[in-house]
């Protein structure tokens, strides 16, 4: 929904006096974009999964287990947290983690008509409609 011209020329006033105010932040929030954030937490999360790696390594190589193992499975749990904060940044810089809002439809629930119309249905989608129509042919 476009705004109109009242609330255009209040947002622009607002937006003057935010540069009058502090004009370095002003600029640097308005040039920034969300999805560089992601890409920075990303370039993080391969650093973290490098150093687990080598943690892991390091691990293995050295013969002491009172150190050798601990540093291992530390190694691994570095890893493994990285690829999650990796994984959550992806997603979100993608847009895969926001639920858009639901469409009405006029079926009835649990009844669907074929696929989904702009997206592919989920393994699981599929898999329960295969079972609802093995059923409805008995």
């Amino acid at each position: 929904m476009p705004l109109s011209e009242h609330e255009q020329r209040l947002l622009d006033q607002i937006e003057q006096a935010l540069y009058a105010e502090d004009p370095k932040w002003a600029n640097t929030v308005r040039i920034s974009d969300p999805r560089s954030h992601y890409r920075r937490r990303l370039v993080k999360a391969g650093i973290g999964f490098i150093l687990g790696i080598v943690l892991l390594m390091v691990g293995v190589v050295i013969n002491n287990v009172l150190l050798g193992i601990p540093l291992g499975v530390g190694g691994f749990v570095v890893m493994l947290a990285a690829c999650l904060w990796g994984l959550s940044s992806w997603k979100r810089m993608n847009g895969f983690g926001e639920a858009g809002p639901a469409a009405p439809t006029d079926q009835p629930p649990g009844k669907t008509g074929g696929r989904r119309s702009g997206a592919r249905q989920s393994f699981m989608e599929r898999m329960e409609e295969r079972w609802r129509r093995r059923h409805d042919e008995r």
